[in-house]
C-alpha cells in the first residue's frame, strides 16, 4: 500500500514538473511569432518616388526582444533585392532605402512591389520564422500620356455616312500610352478646337473616349475641303481633375473624292458664289446636202467634253466613265440625221440634210456616268445648216424703174415713182438662206457704176446717187444688175433710171440780138421774124412763152407760143423808122422756179423793093436717124420762103465734112448720102443756107441730127488682160482671173454678159468677168485646163464672142506618201548576219517635188531592224534567233512610215510582218546508242520488237523539232527487208511474217531525221535476237469467252483465267491491249483476270483484251516481252446490264388541259420517261396516283406502256377547275426502279381559247405542230414564265355566216395556255395580247415550218364564243319586255310576302315561349373537359385542335384519313357528295364556289363506317365504334353526346328522351322524338345540331332564299378558307369564369376513358400524358357545363339553321 502511495506521489510531482517545463517551453515558443491577428504576411503601401527613409512598417509586432542585455530573438532581412528596405531590429521598423535613386513604379524600373523576408531567430529554442513583408508601390500620376506616333493619318471617302467610325488607330499600342498605373494610366481621348482648322472639332468626334475611335459627325465634301487637321488630346483619368496629365497629337484626315457629283460639261463658267456652271451651248455648222463622209466627225466648237466633277476618285480604276447621248432635240426627226458616240461624244452625220427642210437643229446633250449615277449633266448643241449654194439668188422682179431728180445731190436714194415719195426697193433673196435673214449677197451693176451704187447689205437694197445727173445730157439710164452669193449668181435684171427734169436750164436765144429789115408795103399780120429760144428742160420747164417787153410801140405783136413777130393790125409803116424790140422768152415752170432770157430785135423800115432774103420756116430743126438708115433716104424738107419768089439755092454750109448728107440745092430736101456709124459719130449739127442769089439774100437754119444705135457690134475682149492663168489645187471658190469685154453699141445692145462654154462644173464666172473655181481641183487628176469664156450682148438677137484661157493647176502638199503595198510579209531565215537587206520598201507621193523618206515607227522594232531613209531598204540590225521565241509565234510585226521631208502632210503607213524561219540548229539525238530486242522465230508481221526514241532540241512545234524515223537500207539490207520502224512512233516492227533460225542476231540501223531546213539526222543501232521456241510460252486457247460480267460486279470479281505453258520456264502474264482504261487486272503469275474498276454497261458494253504470256527468264534478262503467234490470246469480256438507273421523266411538271365537253377517255397529254438501262430495264410502266374523286373513282387514267393520259369522267360545268396528281414510271415493266412527276390538268372551254388562222393547209400545221407550239409557248412565256401552250384542235379554216363554211387551203389552230402559278388557263384576251402583239415576230419564226409565203392571217375568238355574242346582241330588244314582266311578278308577290311576315311573327312568339320554358328547367349535368377531335377518337393518330369559339375551321384534306381524302383540285370536292337535288334548286340558291375544299362527313355514312350512336342507361347519348370484337375497346373509346336539355323537350313540353333504364341503339345520331333537331358531325370533329324552332331575319323555315343566304355567310366568314394549323395544337377552351356565348344547339363531347384528354385552363391549353390527364380529371373540380344559358339573342352568325334541308350533305361548321 505504502509503495503504491509513493508511486502516486512521485507521479504527481513529475506531473507538476512536466507542467512547469511545458509552460516554460511554451513561453519560449511564442517568440518570433506575430503579436497580431490576421494574415501572416505584412502588406503595406507606399507611394512611388517616396523620399529616402520613409517608414514602411512602423512595427513588425514580432514577439520577443531583439535588443537589450538578454535578447530573445534576432531579426534580419532576407531576399532584400537591391536593398530597398532597411530594418531597425530593436524597433522592428522597416525604412525605405532610396539613397541615390528613386523608387519608380513606372518603366524602366517598374518596381511595383518589394517583397522581403524578416527572419526571426528564437535564440532560446533556435527556431527560425520568416515573416513576409510585401510593400506595394502605389502609382503617382507623374507621367503624361505619350502618343506612339508623331502624327496620325487616315483617309476617308466623302461619301462616308455620318456616324461612321473612321479611325481606330488609337486602340491598342498604337495610340497614347501612359506608363502610370490604374486610372493614372488609363487614357481617354477628346478632340480639341483647332484655331487653324476651325471646323475639325465639329466635323469629327470621339464619343467613346476610352476607345479613341473617331466618328464622323458632319457630312464631308471633297469639293469644299480635302484635308482636316484634328487635334486629339489624350489625358489620363486621375481622380483629381487638377492632377490629370495630357498630351496632344494631330490626326490628319484626308478626304477622298467620292462619286457624289455628276459630270460637268467643259468649258465651265461658274455662276457667282456657286459651284454650278452656267448653261453651255456648243456650236456646229454643216453645209447642206453634204455627204457624211466629208464632214464626219462633225467639228463642234468648243469640242464636246464632259468630265466627272469627282476628279480624284481612288483608285483610278474606280473612276466612272462618261456616257454621252442626245436627250431631246428639235426638230423631232433629229435622230435620222445625227448620232453621238456613247463614250467619245463624237458627233456624226447620218445622212445629208436638205436646208429647205431644216435650217437648224437645237439638241440637248446628256452626259452621265457609266455606273448609273443619278446626276446627269446637260448642255445645248446648236447646229446651223449652211447654204450649200445649190440655188441661185433671185430678184423678186425682173425689171425695176426708178426716178431721180436731176438736181438731186450725191447720196440721194432712187425713188420708185415720179412723185419721189418712196424709195425704189430692190428685194433679192436666196433660197439657201432663211427669208428672214440677210442672205449676204453682193449686188453689182454692169454699167453706170460711177453714177449709181447699191447698199451693201440687207434683204432689201437701195440705189443711191454717186454723182449728179443731168437730164439734158442723159434722161434714161438703163443697166443690168445681178446678185452673187459668192458661188451662185442670179439672173440679171434690168434697171431703168429716169431722170426727172428740174428747171435748171434757161431758155436761150441763138443770138443776142437780131436785125430785121421790113418794107412799107408789108401788110398787117405779115411776119417779121420768128424767134426761137431753146430750153433743154422738158415739160412745163421746157415750154417757152415769148413776149415783147418794150420797143414795139404798138406796131408789132409776137405769138407767145411760136415766137413769130408780126405787124400789128392797122399799122402803117413809115420809111426810115427803126424799132428796138426787147423780147423775153420764159419757161412755164412755177413762178418761183421760172427762168427766162431776153434778146433785142432791131427792125428797120425800108421802102418797098425785092431785096428780101429767103426765110426758113424755123431757125432750128432736130431729128433722129438710125445708123442703119439706107443711103438716099430723105431725112428732112428744108424748104425756105422768098417773098419775091426768087429761086432759092440750098447749101450745107457747115457740119458735114465727110459729106454724109446730101441737100438738094433746088428743093431743099436733105437725104442720106453715106452710111451712118453711131459708134464713130453719134451727132451731126448742120448749118444750112438758103440764098436767092443776091449778096444779102441769104438766110441760115440749124439742123441737129442724132444718130440712133442698132446692134451692129459684137463684144470685144480686152486682149491686154492675161490669158494664161493659174490656181492652186484643193481650194473651192478660189479666184482664177478676170476677163473684160466691151461692146460699142449703146444701151442693152452694149451690155455684155459672160458665160463658160466648158468645164462649167469646175469653174464659174461672175457678171463682171471674174472667174472662180466651183469645186476643189486636184492637180493629181488634171493639171491643165483650156477654159472657153463666151461674151454676149443684151440684144434680143445677141452677138457673141469667145476667148480661150489657159489655166494651170498649181500643186500643193496635199498628199501623203503611199506605199506600194499596205502590208508586207517577208520570211527571214534566222542567224543571218547584221546588215543583211531582206526587203525593199517603196512609197510614192503624188505631189510634185516630194522628197520621200522612210523610217520605222514602232520603237521596239528599231532594236532588230534598220530602214534606209532614202532607199527604203529594210535590213537586220542584229541576227535573229528563232529559239528566242519561247511561247509565241516567231514573228515581228511593226509599222513603217514614209513622209515628205518638205511637206506637212501626215506620213503614209504600212505594216511589215517579219517571220523568222527556223534554220534547224540541232540534229535529233537518240537516247541510246544501242537498242536491243528479241523476236520469236515465227513472229507475225507487225510484231513490235522494241522502240527507239530521239529528241530534237529545236523549238517544239516547229518543223525542225518534228522527229521521224526510217531504216537505213544501205548498211544491213536484209535486216531492212524483214524489219521496219514506224515513222512517227519509233517502234521497231517486223515487216513480214518471220521464219528465222533461233539464236540469229540481226542488226538494224535506224535513222532519226527532222523536217527542218536543212534536214538534219542521226543514227542508232538496233540488235535483234531470235529466241528459241522453247522459251516462248503457248496459250491453251487462242480466244477466251467467259460468261458476261455484271456491271455491278465489285472490285476483284474474277472474270476468267488464262493459261499458258513453256518448257522449264516460269510464265508471266500481261494485258497488252484493250485495257486502256485500266478496267481489268491480270495476275502476272496465275493468269487470273479480275475487275479492277467499276463497269458501266451504258458506257461500254464489251471489251476485247489481248493477253500475252512471256518467259520470266527472258523478261528479267532483257526487260522485254516477245510476242509471237503462240504467246498471245484474245479475251472477249461481255458486260451484263443491271437495272442501276431509275427512269427520268422528260419534265418535272406536265401541264395539260381538258375541255369541258371532252368525252370519256379523251387524250389529255402524254408523259415520257427515259431510262439509261437497256432491254426490259428500260421498258416503262406508268401509273397515276390520284386521290378518289367520287365513289372511289379516278378522274384520269393512263395507258400503262405508252404514258398517254386520258379522261375517266366528264367535266361539264367545271371550267376554271384544275387537277393535280402524280404519275409514276417504273422500269422493267413495273417491277424495277421508279420515279415520279407532277401533272397539272386544267379544265377549259372555248372561252379560254384563241384560233390562229394561217394560210397553209391543216396537214402542214399538223406535221410541224410541236415546232409551232414551241414558238408560241416561247412568246407566252416572255409574259408568264413557265406557261404551257396546249393545242385543242387543228382543222380547216372556218368562215362565213356562223362559221359554217370550210377552206382546206387554210387552217385553224385552236390553242389555249395554262399558267402554272394559278393552275388555270390564261384569260383569252390576255392570250390574244401576248400573241397578237408579236405577230410579226411569230410569223418570222413560223416561216421555216410553214414554207415560203406561209404566215398567220389572224388570231380570232372561237366559233362558239363569236356565235354566242351575236345571239346575245340579237336578243337585246327583249330586255324591255323582260323588265316589264319582272315588275308584274313583283306586284303579284307582295301579298305572299305579307303572309310570310305575319307567320314569322307568330312563330317568333312561339319560340320565345319555348325559351322561357327551357330556362325554368334544371341545368344539365356538368361535362368534363372538351374531348379531342373526332378523328382521334376514330383511331387516327394525327390530332388537330380547333377553337370552340365562333371561328372554327375545317380540316385540310391532307390531315384526314386517306380513304376520306379528295383529290387536290380546283373544284369543290363536295360537289361529288351533294345530291343531284342540290343543283336543282330554284333561283336564289348559291352554289359552292370553285376552289373550296369543303366536304361533309355524312352522318349516316360516318356512323355506318366507324360506329353508331347508342343510348346508355344513364340516358346519355354515346358514339361507339362498330363490331363485337371491339366491344371492350369501344367502351373506352366512346364519345358522349351531351345534348342541350332545352331541345330534349318537345314543343308540347313533354320529355322526349327514352327511358334511362334501357340502352337503345340509334341508327341516326340526329335522333329526336319530335324531329325538331338533327345532330351532325363535321370534318373538324365538331358536333353541330340544328333546329327548326327559331328563325332569324324574318324568314320562314321553308324559304329557299334562306339557304342561299346561309351559303353566302359560309363564304363570307371564310368557312372554306384553309388555315395551316400545326399538328397536335389544342384548342383553347374558355375558363370557368368566362361568360360563354351560350347556344341552344351546342353539344359537348366527353370521353369516359380518353387516351389523351384536354384540360382547359384560363388562357392556356396544355397537352399532358395519359396518366397526368387522368389524374387531373380525377382530382380537379368538375367544370361548369358548356351549355350555360344566357338571355343573349341568337344572330344569324351564331347559329346555322338548316330547316327542312338538314338532310342534305352540306358542309357544317359552327359560325
Amino acid at each position: 500500500m505504502v509503495q503504491q502511495l509513493c508511486l502516486w506521489k512521485w507521479f504527481t510531482v513529475g506531473t507538476a514538473l512536466a507542467a512547469v517545463l511545458a509552460w516554460a517551453l511554451a513561453q519560449n515558443d511564442e517568440d518570433c511569432k506575430l503579436a497580431r491577428a490576421g494574415p501572416p504576411a505584412t502588406i503595406v503601401p507606399i507611394d512611388e518616388e517616396s523620399r529616402n527613409g520613409t517608414i514602411l512598417v512602423d512595427n513588425m509586432l514580432i514577439k520577443g526582444t531583439a535588443g537589450g542585455p538578454d535578447p530573445t530573438i534576432e531579426l534580419s532581412l532576407k531576399d532584400n533585392v537591391d536593398y530597398w528596405v532597411i530594418l531597425d531590429p530593436i524597433k522592428q521598423t522597416l525604412y525605405l532605402n532610396s539613397t541615390g535613386r528613386v523608387l519608380d513604379r513606372d518603366p524602366p524600373m517598374s518596381i511595383q512591389s518589394i517583397v522581403v523576408q524578416v527572419q526571426c531567430v528564437n535564440k532560446k529554442v533556435g527556431t527560425i520564422i520568416n515573416h513576409e513583408v510585401r510593400i506595394v508601390v502605389r502609382d503617382r500620376n507623374d507621367n503624361s500620356p505619350q502618343f506612339q506616333q508623331e502624327h496620325y493619318y487616315v483617309a476617308v471617302n466623302e461619301l462616308t455616312p455620318v456616324g461612321t467610325t473612321i479611325f481606330t488607330g488609337f486602340s491598342g499600342d498604337n495610340g497614347a500610352i501612359d506608363i502610370d498605373d490604374g486610372p493614372n494610366g488609363q487614357i481617354e481621348y477628346v478632340i480639341q478646337y483647332n484655331p487653324n482648322d476651325k471646323t475639325s472639332n465639329r466635323t469629327f468626334d470621339i464619343p467613346l473616349t476610352l476607345s479613341g475611335a473617331v466618328v464622323l459627325r458632319e457630312r464631308l465634301n471633297y469639293e469644299e475641303k480635302t484635308r482636316y487637321f484634328v487635334i486629339v488630346q489624350a489625358n489620363d483619368r486621375a481622380q483629381n481633375l487638377n492632377e490629370r496629365r495630357t498630351s496632344t497629337t494631330t490626326l490628319t484626315v484626308d478626304v477622298l473624292d467620292g462619286d457624289d457629283l455628276g459630270p460637268m460639261f467643259l468649258p465651265c463658267v461658274l455662276v457667282n458664289n456657286t459651284r454650278d456652271c452656267r448653261p453651255l451651248t456648243y456650236q456646229a455648222s454643216l453645209p447642206e446636202l453634204t455627204d457624211p463622209v466629208h464632214v464626219n466627225p462633225i467639228s463642234v466648237t468648243p469640242p464636246i467634253q464632259a468630265i466627272d466633277q469627282d476628279r480624284n476618285i481612288q483608285p483610278p480604276s474606280d473612276r466612272p466613265g462618261i456616257l454621252y447621248s442626245i436627250l431631246v432635240g428639235t426638230p423631232e426627226d433629229y435622230p435620222q440625221y445625227f448620232h453621238m458616240n456613247l463614250t467619245t461624244a463624237e458627233l456624226t452625220l447620218l445622212k445629208p440634210i436638205n436646208r429647205d427642210l431644216h435650217q437648224k437643229f437645237d439638241l440637248v446633250i446628256k452626259a452621265e456616268q457609266d455606273n448609273g449615277h443619278p446626276l446627269p449633266a446637260f448642255a445645248n448643241l446648236h447646229i446651223e445648216i449652211l447654204d450649200e449654194n445649190n440655188q441661185k439668188p433671185y430678184f423678186t422682179r425682173s425689171t425695176y424703174e426708178g426716178f431721180i431728180l436731176e438736181s438731186s445731190p450725191v447720196g440721194t436714194t432712187i425713188s420708185d415713182n415720179r412723185n419721189l415719195t418712196s424709195p425704189l426697193q430692190l428685194v433679192v433673196l436666196d433660197n439657201d438662206v432663211e427669208e428672214t435673214k440677210d442672205p449676204q449677197l453682193h449686188l453689182f451693176l454692169n454699167d453706170y457704176t460711177t453714177f449709181f451704187t447699191v447698199t451693201p447689205s440687207g434683204i432689201t437694197r437701195y440705189l443711191t446717187l454717186l454723182q449728179p445727173v443731168d437730164r439734158e445730157v442723159q434722161q434714161l439710164y438703163t443697166f443690168s444688175m445681178a446678185a452673187s452669193d459668192g458661188v451662185q449668181e442670179s439672173v440679171p435684171v434690168t434697171v431703168n433710171i429716169v431722170v426727172i427734169d428740174a428747171n435748171d436750164n434757161t431758155p436761150t436765144f441763138s443770138n443776142i440780138s437780131y436785125s430785121v429789115k421790113i418794107y412799107t408795103d408789108m401788110q398787117p399780120g405779115e411776119g417779121v421774124i420768128k424767134l426761137t429760144a431753146v430750153d433743154a428742160d422738158e415739160g412745163a420747164n421746157g415750154q417757152i412763152v415769148y413776149e415783147i417787153l418794150a420797143g414795139a410801140q404798138g406796131d408789132f405783136i409776137i405769138n407767145k407760143h411760136t415766137g413769130l413777130i408780126t405787124i400789128a393790125p392797122g399799122v402803117l409803116l413809115v420809111v426810115g423808122r427803126t424799132y428796138a424790140l426787147t423780147v423775153r422768152a420764159s419757161d412755164c415752170a412755177p413762178p418761183a422756179q421760172r427762168r427766162s432770157s431776153i434778146t433785142t430785135v432791131y427792125i428797120e423800115v425800108l421802102p418797098p423793093n425785092n431785096q428780101s432774103p429767103p426765110r426758113f420756116p424755123q431757125l432750128m430743126y432736130s431729128l433722129e436717124v438710125s445708123e442703119a438708115m439706107r443711103i438716099g433716104a430723105v431725112l428732112l424738107n428744108l424748104q425756105a420762103f422768098d417773098r419775091e419768089g426768087d429761086p432759092i439755092k440750098y447749101l450745107i454750109q457747115n457740119g458735114d465734112p465727110q459729106q454724109v448728107f446730101n441737100l438738094s440745092q433746088s428743093s431743099g430736101l436733105l437725104a442720106l448720102g453715106k452710111p451712118l456709124d453711131r459708134e464713130s459719130t453719134d451727132r451731126y449739127i448742120l448749118i444750112v443756107t438758103a440764098s436767092d442769089g443776091r449778096p444779102d439774100g441769104t438766110s441760115t437754119a440749124t439742123v441737129n441730127i442724132v444718130v440712133t444705135d442698132v446692134n451692129d457690134n459684137g463684144p470685144v475682149f480686152d486682149m491686154f488682160l492675161p490669158r494664161n492663168l493659174s490656181v492652186q489645187e484643193e481650194e473651192a471658190n478660189a479666184f482664177v482671173g478676170q476677163v473684160r469685154a466691151t461692146d460699142a453699141d449703146a444701151g442693152v445692145n452694149g451690155q455684155v454678159h459672160y458665160s463658160l462654154a466648158n468645164f462649167k462644173n469646175l469653174f464659174r464666172i461672175t457678171s463682171n468677168g471674174s472667174i472662180y473655181t466651183a469645186v476643189k481641183l486636184n492637180r493629181e487628176v488634171r493639171d491643165h485646163y483650156e477654159l472657153i469664156v463666151e461674151a454676149t450682148d443684151g440684144a434680143v438677137d445677141p452677138r457673141r464672142s469667145t476667148l480661150t484661157l489657159a489655166i494651170k493647176v498649181l500643186d500643193i502638199d496635199d498628199n501623203s506618201p503611199v506605199f506600194t503595198n499596205a502590208s508586207y510579209t517577208v520570211c527571214v531565215p534566222e542567224n543571218l548576219p547584221p546588215g543583211t537587206v531582206f526587203l525593199q520598201l517603196e512609197a510614192k507621193d503624188a505631189d510634185l517635188g516630194a522628197d520621200v523618206n522612210y523610217r520605222i515607227r514602232t520603237e521596239e522594232a528599231r532594236e532588230h531592224f534598220a530602214l534606209d531613209k532614202h532607199t527604203g531598204e529594210l535590213s537586220l540590225r542584229k541576227s535573229l534567233d528563232y529559239e528566242s521565241f519561247h511561247d509565241t509565234e516567231a514573228t515581228f510585226t511593226f509599222l513603217v512610215e514614209a513622209f515628205d521631208s518638205k511637206g506637212t502632210m501626215p506620213p503614209g503607213l504600212a505594216t511589215v510582218t517579219v517571220r523568222v524561219k527556223d534554220m534547224n540548229d540541232y540534229s535529233p539525238e537518240f537516247s541510246q546508242k544501242l537498242y536491243r530486242g528479241m523476236v520469236a522465230p515465227d513472229a507475225v508481221k507487225g510484231t513490235v520488237i522494241t522502240t527507239v526514241s530521239a529528241e530534237d532540241r529545236d523549238p517544239p512545234g516547229t518543223p525542225a523539232s518534228l522527229v521521224r524515223y526510217k531504216v537505213d537500207v544501205v548498211q544491213f539490207p536484209y535486216s531492212a527487208s524483214i524489219f521496219d520502224v514506224e515513222e512517227n512512233s519509233g517502234r521497231v516492227v517486223t515487216r513480214v511474217n518471220l521464219n528465222e533460225e533461233p539464236s540469229t542476231v540481226f542488226k538494224l540501223v535506224v535513222i532519226a531525221y527532222d523536217d527542218g531546213d536543212p534536214v538534219k539526222f542521226n543514227t542508232t543501232m538496233v540488235e535483234i535476237v531470235v529466241l528459241q521456241p522453247s522459251v516462248i510460252p503457248r496459250f491453251t486457247q487462242d480466244e477466251y469467252r467467259p460468261p458476261p460480267v455484271s456491271e455491278s460486279a465489285p472490285k476483284g470479281t474474277v472474270v476468267t483465267v488464262v493459261t499458258a505453258a513453256a518448257l522449264n520456264q516460269t510464265v508471266v502474264y500481261s494485258i497488252v491491249s484493250g485495257n486502256e482504261e485500266d478496267v481489268f487486272a491480270i495476275h502476272n503469275r496465275t493468269g487470273v483476270i479480275t475487275v479492277k474498276k467499276p463497269l458501266d454497261y451504258e458506257r461500254v458494253q464489251s471489251y476485247e483484251l489481248r493477253v500475252q504470256a512471256d518467259s520470266l527468264q527472258v523478261v528479267k534478262s532483257n526487260n522485254l516481252r516477245v510476242p509471237s503467234k503462240s504467246n498471245t490470246a484474245k479475251v472477249f469480256v461481255e458486260v451484263k446490264d443491271e437495272n442501276d438507273h431509275a427512269p427520268v421523266f422528260t419534265k418535272k411538271l406536265y401541264i395539260g388541259g381538258v375541255s369541258e365537253d371532252a368525252r370519256m377517255f379523251s387524250s389529255v397529254l402524254k408523259v415520257k420517261a427515259d431510262d439509261k438501262d437497256t432491254g426490259n430495264y428500260s421498258a416503262m410502266q406508268y401509273r397515276l396516283i390520284i386521290p378518289p374523286i367520287k365513289d372511289g373513282k379516278e378522274g384520269f387514267v393512263i395507258e400503262a406502256y405508252t404514258g398517254l393520259i386520258k379522261t375517266a369522267m366528264l367535266f361539264k360545268n367545271m371550267r376554271r377547275s384544275y387537277f393535280k396528281f402524280q404519275v409514276i414510271a417504273t422500269d422493267d415493266y413495273g417491277k424495277g426502279l421508279s420515279s415520279k412527276a407532277d401533272v397539272l390538268v386544267s379544265v377549259v372551254n372555248q372561252l379560254d381559247m384563241q384560233v390562229i388562222v394561217s394560210n397553209v393547209p391543216p396537214t402542214l400545221v399538223e406535221q410541224n405542230k410541236d415546232q409551232l407550239i414551241g414558238i408560241l409557248e416561247r412568246y407566252v412565256q416572255d409574259q408568264i414564265p413557265g406557261a404551257t401552250v396546249v393545242v385543242e384542235s387543228i382543222g380547216a379554216r372556218r368562215f362565213g355566216d356562223g362559221y359554217s363554211e370550210e377552206d382546206y387551203t387554210k387552217s385553224d389552230l385552236m390553242v389555249y395556255a395554262i399558267d402554272p402559278q394559278t393552275n388555270r388557263a390564261i384569260m383569252r384576251n390576255e392570250l390574244f395580247k401576248f400573241l397578237d402583239g408579236k405577230l410579226l415576230d411569230i410569223n418570222k419564226d413560223f416561216q421555216p415550218y410553214l414554207g415560203q409565203g406561209g404566215r398567220i392571217l389572224e388570231i380570232r375568238t372561237p366559233d362558239v364564243v363569236a356565235n354566242v355574242k351575236k345571239q346575245a346582241q340579237a336578243v337585246g330588244f327583249t330586255e324591255g319586255a323582260l323588265l316589264a314582266l319582272a315588275v308584274i311578278i313583283f306586284l303579284c308577290c307582295m301579298p305572299a310576302i305579307l303572309i310570310v311576315m305575319v307567320s314569322y311573327r307568330q312563330r317568333q312568339a312561339e319560340c320565345a315561349k319555348t325559351a322561357r320554358m327551357q330556362m325554368a328547367l334544371p341545368a344539365g349535368k356538368p361535362s368534363g373537359a372538351a374531348a379531342n377531335n373526332l378523328y382521334e377518337e376514330l383511331g387516327d393518330s394525327t390530332m388537330r385542335g380547333y377553337a370552340q369559339q365562333e371561328q372554327q375551321q375545317l380540316l385540310r384534306p391532307s390531315l384526314l384519313r386517306p380513304e376520306e381524302l379528295s383529290m387536290e383540285s380546283g373544284i369543290d370536292p363536295g360537289q361529288e357528295y351533294y345530291g343531284q337535288d342540290y343543283y336543282s334548286y330554284e333561283h336564289g340558291y348559291e352554289l359552292p364556289q370553285y376552289g373550296s375544299r369543303r366536304r361533309l362527313l355524312s352522318p349516316s355514312g360516318m356512323y355506318d363506317e366507324y360506329g353508331e350512336v347508342v343510348v346508355e342507361s344513364d340516358g346519355g347519348y354515346y358514339y361507339s365504334p362498330h363490331g363485337p370484337a371491339a366491344e371492350e375497346w369501344a367502351k373506352k373509346k366512346r364519345i358522349k353526346l351531351v345534348v342541350d336539355p332545352e331541345y330534349e323537350t318537345s314543343s308540347t313540353g313533354e320529355e322526349s328522351a327514352p327511358d334511362s333504364s334501357q340502352r337503345n341503339r340509334l341508327s341516326n345520331p340526329g335522333f329526336q322524338a319530335n324531329g325538331s333537331s338533327n345532330v351532325y358531325v363535321a370534318q373538324n370533329g365538331s358536333v353541330v345540331r340544328t333546329r327548326r324552332a327559331c328563325l332569324g331575319n324574318n324568314l320562314k323555315v321553308t324559304s329557299p332564299v334562306r339557304l342561299g343566304k346561309q351559303f353566302k355567310k359560309l363564304d363570307k366568314l371564310a368557312v372554306t378558307h384553309e388555315e395551316s394549323v400545326p399538328l397536335n395544337t389544342l384548342s383553347k377552351g374558355p375558363s370557368p369564369g368566362d361568360k360563354m356565348n351560350s347556344r341552344p344547339c351546342s353539344v359537348s363531347f366527353s370521353s369516359t376513358i380518353g387516351a389523351e384528354n384536354v384540360v382547359t385552363k384560363a388562357g392556356a391549353a396544355k397537352l399532358k400524358s395519359t396518366d397526368e390527364q387522368e389524374s387531373v380529371v380525377d382530382h380537379e373540380e368538375v367544370k361548369e357545363p358548356l351549355e350555360s344559358h344566357s338571355e343573349h339573342t341568337q344572330s344569324d352568325e351564331e347559329e346555322l339553321w338548316m330547316g327542312p334541308w338538314n338532310n342534305l350533305h352540306i358542309p357544317m361548321t359552327k359560325l
